[in-house]
């Protein structure tokens, strides 16, 4: 694998993504269906450095992050709710039905007043 996903953020607070990460991905690759993340957390101790100075003790903690959409289609709407539960997310219908609700709200004041 010669490209790796690097995530970034926009520098602007009214960018186009609304300050949520985004990866660029390249002509001919693919976004990636699982992103492998290290959590670094200073721990409060010290250890020294090379040259004597005190350097932070960090632990790292991987994490493993899914494309949803990958789960939703390879999965029951069963098994897919289980996972949305699992993640503190309402079931897809529920999610549906108040998406609806939003952009149904959304048409209605963006639609010209008929004369």
């Amino acid at each position: 694998m010669s490209w790796h996903p690097e995530v970034c953020y926009e520098e602007s607070e009214g960018g186009l993504t609304s300050k949520i990460p985004f990866i660029p991905v390249p002509v001919g690759e693919n976004m990636p269906k699982l992103l492998f993340i290290f959590e670094s957390r200073e721990t409060g101790e010290f250890e020294p450095g090379f040259e004597g100075e005190d350097l932070p003790v960090t632990e790292l903690d991987l994490h493993q992050y899914a494309d949803m959409a990958i789960l939703k289609s390879q999965l029951t709407p069963e098994h897919y709710d289980l996972v949305r539960e699992a993640l503190d997310l309402e079931p897809m219908a529920t999610a549906a039905q108040k998406g609806k609700a939003i952009t149904d709200k959304i048409k209605d004041n963006i639609q010209p007043e008929s004369a």
